[in-house]
């Protein structure tokens, strides 16, 4: 009766859903023999059982989700192991069949395969839910998966095939969750299938991501290369023919063929480089897979001579390639009628590598304990994790493996020419830290192509650098301001700040609590309870606040943050009067919220101009509605008519700035307007008013302008760069 059950399933799934047990066994004939196709089937079959009556949001079978994830992975011709682990990977949470049953079935291997991916499951949950109340259990879930993928690699190749699925049915939620879970997967998990070489699933969840993200530019996108889809099929069919015909002649064996494209790096790349459509190169794409390496420069001089190189395109990631295993030539040439065209040139086992990335060897590591070749290949999974020890919270282990380890990277060579890997957007420091730690400390400034750079010049790929060192000391305390840019790498941040902790405490003390009062008093919070505050950040007092800033573990933005939270957060002493809505005039919707009425004429209080963030109160004026003022604002604590004040806060709104006046002083000397308005401008910010006058008798300027301000963080960024500039005393917001 049982078999007859399974058998039934097996058919309506098959019938219902394009999907059968027999389609993934096929695939696993080559590569695993008849007794682990039996145990895969017999996976299956406890599957079935197990999920029977389950269904998804879509309203397809539970099964036929775990035949998905199976089938994916037996494309990548994964074991027989993974493939059993990847049908049951859903079974020990969502069912009453036990890890231990799974253990005494299908062995420890299995089962700790399947405890793997279970545990990674609350990912996807907390995806699910709103992503302030879970943040920090869904990165604790998210450490998890990276310190899963450095013991057993195979847990994260499930993870991702699950993920890859479920991004093929998410047109079933709601569209709140399905760019929630989008953005989720084109932050961790196709940077994931990246680094571990897994083109087929990156460019699928990248594409499937962009979809659900920006759907008029991804429709915009496909509509374009459907359109040119026939010209482009025919251009490419010729250029196949002339060179499958030249490399024939050249002696050089290859398969040539057209690559296919994928909308979102057609996107990334428009937007990297700024350019139309027509303009990006590997819209027409060939790929060119060869015997050996010889025969793939060999083919280069071939292509070379067929159709003229564009300058500045070509790229050799055999001679030198990309930290997650990619090798392969890369040029770009003017094609037959003139326009661009991308060529790949590669081995098999290149190509192999390309599209499966780890998995590609993982049968030579089944074949012996000690592959070497294989070891090497996932060594940097490893390596990785170096630094982990050294993070204390999920949320840093998290932005630590976005920083250091999902973004692109950058190649960059010492003067003897040894070669160092870093993420792009990293600083002479981080180069100095990936070398040795004492440089990293006593690194005082770098030449990058034997030209002087500032210590935030951003690494390009093919700079040779030179740290210059001191001969004694240590690092800045500047260099750990976000805002300032020193800083890219985890380990480097790290590096700093343990520097900083075997430093005497009241030393740290002493500089912390500077940094804390001189950052309120820089955004008009100087009345901040610091105990509170402190407490509030869940420090026993103010002195651990203060050498947890001097240490670096705290961030002063961070605490600024949560004293203005502190502030809206306080008991209001102010009495609420009676509201008579029919005494003010009703206008469209405004930037606050009125408390007990509806939307009311309002105005900023230019003696005091709050801004989102600041605590604020409002007035009832005669006849021009509510004047909205930040709640400490003079002119409001020295109003007798408190009966007046009424309760507002800050609402939603179409306005984006408000304006903010800032006080600069700065020893007096050419260029410091320019230098100064140069920071106010890379934010994006518009300066509405600008006074400066010069005080002759010490050589200073006192420079007042207005601002147009999005928010606090903001800020609290153009006050640190600007009292950064070179002879600059102070730079405060103004509170009146």
């Amino acid at each position: 009766m049982e078999c007859a059950r399974i058998e039934e399933v097996q058919y309506l799934v098959h019938l219902g859903w394009s999907m059968a047990i027999s389609d993934v066994l096929e695939k696993l004939t080559a590569t695993v023999d008849s007794q682990d196709r039996d145990i895969v089937q017999r996976a299956y079959e406890v599957a079935a059982r197990a999920h029977d009556g389950q269904v998804r949001v879509s309203g397809e079978p539970y099964i036929v989700h775990s035949l998905a994830v199976a089938n994916l992975l037996a494309d990548l011709r994964m074991d027989s192991q993974t493939i059993v682990a990847a049908l049951l990977h859903d079974v020990a949470e969502d069912t009453e069949t036990t890890l231990e049953i799974i253990r005494e079935q299908f062995g420890e291997e299995v089962a700790d395969l399947v405890d793997g991916v279970t545990k990674l499951g609350q990912i996807d949950t907390l995806s699910a839910a709103s992503p302030s109340a879970f943040a920090d259990e869904r990165d604790e879930s998210l450490r998890k998966m990276f310190l899963a993928m450095a013991k057993d690699v195979r847990v994260v190749l499930i993870k991702l095939a699950d993920r890859l699925h479920n991004m093929r049915t998410l047109g079933a939620l709601p569209e709140e969750k399905r760019r929630r879970i989008a953005q989720e997967t084109l932050d961790i998990f196709s940077p994931l299938a990246n680094r571990l070489g897994f083109w087929q699933l990156k460019w699928e969840l990248e594409d499937l991501s962009f979809r659900y993200l920006e759907s008029d530019r991804y429709h915009e996108i496909a509509r374009k290369v459907a359109e040119r889809r026939s010209d482009r099929e025919e251009q490419i069919a010729q250029v196949v023919e002339v060179l499958r015909t030249d490399l024939a002649e050249a002696g050089i064996r290859a398969d040539v063929q057209g690559r296919p494209k994928h909308i979102y790096s057609i996107h990334r790349k428009m937007r990297a480089k700024n350019r139309d459509f027509e303009q990006i190169f590997d819209v027409r794409a060939v790929r060119v897979i060869v015997d050996d390496v010889q025969s793939c420069y060999a083919a280069l001089g071939v292509v070379h001579s067929i159709w003229p190189p564009i300058p500045g395109e070509f790229d050799d990631y055999i001679a030198t390639p990309k930290d997650n295993m990619y090798q392969s030539l890369h040029t770009a040439v003017f094609g037959p009628d003139g326009k661009p065209l991308e060529v790949q040139i590669r081995t098999e086992e290149m190509h192999r590598t390309a599209e499966y990335g780890v998995a590609a060897h993982w049968r030579y590591k089944e074949s012996s304990e000690h592959d070497e070749v294989f070891e090497k290949k996932v060594a940097w999974l490893r390596s990785l994790m170096d630094w982990r020890q050294d993070v204390v919270t999920a949320k840093d282990f998290v932005d630590a493996m976005k920083t250091d380890v999902f973004q692109d990277r950058v190649l960059v060579y010492t003067p003897r020419a040894d070669i160092f890997d870093l993420p792009a957007g990293s600083t002479p420091i981080d180069f100095a830290y990936r070398i040795h730690s004492e440089i990293g400390h006593r690194c005082r400034g770098a030449k990058v192509n034997g030209r002087l750079v500032s210590l935030d010049y951003q690494l390009r790929t093919g700079d040779q650098v030179e740290i210059i060192t001191a001969k004694r000391g240590g690092p800045s305390r500047d260099w750990l301001n976000p805002h300032l840019g020193y800083v890219k790498t985890s380990k480097a941040k790290q590096k700093i700040r343990q520097w900083f902790k075997r430093q005497d405490r009241a030393d740290s003390v002493a500089h912390g609590r500077t940094i804390v009062e001189r950052e309120l008093k820089r955004l008009g919070l100087g009345n901040v309870n610091l105990g509170q505050l402190a407490k509030a950040l869940q420090y026993d007092k103010a002195e651990d606040l203060f050498a947890a800033v001097g240490y670096g573990d705290a961030s002063p933005q961070h605490i600024a943050t949560k004293a203005l939270e502190l502030e809206r957060d306080e008991e209001r002493e102010l009495p609420l009067p009676p509201i008579t809505p029919r005494s003010l005039k009703e206008r469209e919707p405004s930037d606050f919220t009125i408390a007990g009425v509806g939307n009311l004429l309002t105005a900023l209080g230019k003696c005091c101009r709050p801004l989102p963030g600041d605590d604020i109160i409002g007035y009832i004026t005669r006849g021009r509605g509510v004047t909205i003022h930040r709640r400490d604002c003079p002119n409001v604590l020295a109003r007798p008519d408190k009966e007046r004040l009424i309760e507002v806060s800050w609402g939603a709104s179409e306005r984006q700035t408000y304006p903010v006046d800032i006080e600069v002083v700065a020893y007096d000397r050419g260029g410091l307007l320019r230098d100064i308005a140069s920071v106010v401008a890379d934010e994006a910010v518009s300066i509405s008013a600008v006074n400066v006058r010069t005080e002759k008798k010490d050589n200073t300027a006192v420079l007042t302008a207005t601002l147009e301000i999005a928010e606090i963080a903001q800020l609290s960024r153009i006050l640190t760069r600007i009292y950064s500039l070179p002879n600059v005393l102070e730079a405060r917001r103004m509170v009146k």
